[in-house]
């Protein structure tokens, strides 16, 4: 009995001898295995911060070509604005031109009817009607003013020269 109590004593010592070596080697095997996740979570962090900072960069890059694409479309707005403005302006003028023309014609075509007139009338009666159109004309300087500014034939204050210009319309 001794022998197996001394066997059973020395059996349970090298069993104990191999629970706290295995516990050991299990405890190695956690921390080592903890460590791998510890150095894995890392690694994973890092490249996670890489991702974000490549991300942000990007998004940097963006907003910058996109400011330049909007100075740049700015830019050709108020090119595009200037160069209205000065058309619209250039049409004003000739709007302006254009009435005025159409008033010095007018007032052209009322002469010629008047001195056609007068032609047929002088025809008719013998006396020359070019040289008694000139007479009129010429006797009525003498006239007051306000019969002057009345007759057609005296309506050279129309056709003065017009002084519109595109700096005039422009509004500021």
């Amino acid at each position: 009995m001794a022998s197996s109590s001394g066997t059973s004593s020395g059996g349970s010592s090298s069993l104990m001898a191999q629970n706290s070596g295995s516990e050991e080697s299990l405890q190695a095997l956690m921390d080592q295995r903890k460590r791998k996740r510890m150095i894995s979570n890392r690694e994973s962090a890092r490249r996670s911060r890489m991702r974000k900072q490549k991300h942000l960069d990007d998004l940097m890059a963006q907003v910058a070509q996109l400011r330049k694409d909007n100075h740049q479309i700015i830019t050709s707005i108020n090119i595009a604005t200037q160069h209205y403005m000065n058309i619209e302006s250039e049409n004003s003028v000739l709007r302006a031109q254009l009435g005025e023309l159409t008033h010095r014609l007018h007032s052209l075509n009322e002469i010629i009817s008047f001195l056609d007139a007068s032609n047929n009338n002088d025809d008719d009666d013998g006396n020359g009607g070019a040289a008694a159109a000139i007479f009129e004309a010429t006797s009525m300087i003498n006239e007051p003013a306000f019969d002057n500014f009345m007759n057609p034939l005296n309506l050279s204050y129309l056709n003065q020269p017009i002084m519109a210009s595109a700096d005039m319309f422009h509004q500021y």
